[in-house]
């Protein structure tokens, strides 16, 4: 069957972003059906009712769709896009795509297993057992599948793109974040990464490798615990009693404790405040941070 891209969409329960395709990765199949004069390899949809833009939906080739609507807009007006049409439900679309997709290098570990995650409650009311016999895979490594999808995406920015999270590598970082504790430190280690990845990115520089950023990521609660800690900032008045002292200053605001019976007056407690406030601008601790 010959169909308009343009009436043809892409099935959400695909592993394949559509959003990340390009013609730079799209590039060797673009190439391809030129030479061919077309697409040789028909996409699978099936039939959508109640969308007025769009008569079919693309269950397997993704890219093919995506290459064929690239040719259209770029000096190739007649390229049809070539499907054949399937009668599927939910669950058997899913494993038709995951079959196609399981072949395809260029789908990410994180794309899979962030797919599997949204099937295993979409398609098998969240048993992962019955998953792992439909889709005739080890219960094991969807486990571990699963585990990585939960990775939150501040902690995925810190990476030089998505497609560096691997299973193997990532899983103990999924493990490590089950931990309240360790979490917090990953957390903050990971939203220092991404800022300078970003700042590499706009200078022009390579980004700091997965592999490093992975073992910054996991050492981070070890540094944490190592690190020597800072006593609070406390302000004292000429009589050496202390009138307040900093009890926390985060990206949420600063907790300052005023002290009963410091002796100090309300002139004084301002100048205090505003002391306080200096010293922890000056340490890159203050409300501007």
């Amino acid at each position: 069957m010959l169909l308009d891209p343009a009436k043809v969409r892409i099935w959400p329960g695909n592993a394949r972003l559509y959003q990340h395709l390009t013609e730079d990765n799209c590039r060797e199949l673009i190439d391809s059906i030129i030479a061919e004069g077309g697409q040789k390899v028909p996409a699978v949809v099936r039939r959508v009712e109640g969308d007025p833009d769009h008569d079919y939906e693309v269950i397997a080739g993704t890219r093919r769709h995506f290459s064929i609507s690239w040719l259209r807009a770029h000096s190739y007006p007649d390229m049809m896009f070539v499907a054949q049409v399937a009668q599927l439900d939910d669950e058997a679309a899913f494993r038709l795509a995951d079959l196609e997709n399981r072949a395809r290098k260029d789908v990410t570990d994180l794309e899979r297993a962030r797919n599997y995650a949204e099937a295993l409650g979409a398609h098998y009311g969240s048993h992962l057992t019955r998953m792992a016999e439909r889709l005739k895979l080890s219960k094991g490594w969807l486990s571990k599948m699963i585990k990585v999808a939960g990775i939150p995406d501040d902690i995925i920015e810190a990476f030089p793109s998505p497609g560096d999270v691997q299973l193997k590598p990532a899983y103990p970082l999924a493990q490590a974040l089950d931990n309240h504790a360790a979490a917090t430190t990953i957390h903050a280690e990971a939203a220092r990464l991404a800022t300078t990845q970003r700042e590499r990115r706009a200078a022009g520089a390579p980004p700091i490798p997965a592999a490093e950023i992975l073992k910054r990521l996991l050492d981070a609660p070890r540094v944490a615990v190592s690190e020597p800690k800072e006593e609070p900032f406390t302000w004292t008045t000429r009589y050496g009693r202390p009138a307040l002292t900093v009890q926390s200053a985060n990206r949420q605001g600063i907790t300052i404790r005023f002290h009963a019976g410091s002796g100090a007056d309300m002139e004084t407690l301002a100048t205090a405040l505003r002391d306080t406030l200096e010293h922890l601008e000056r340490r890159g601790m203050g409300l501007q941070q």
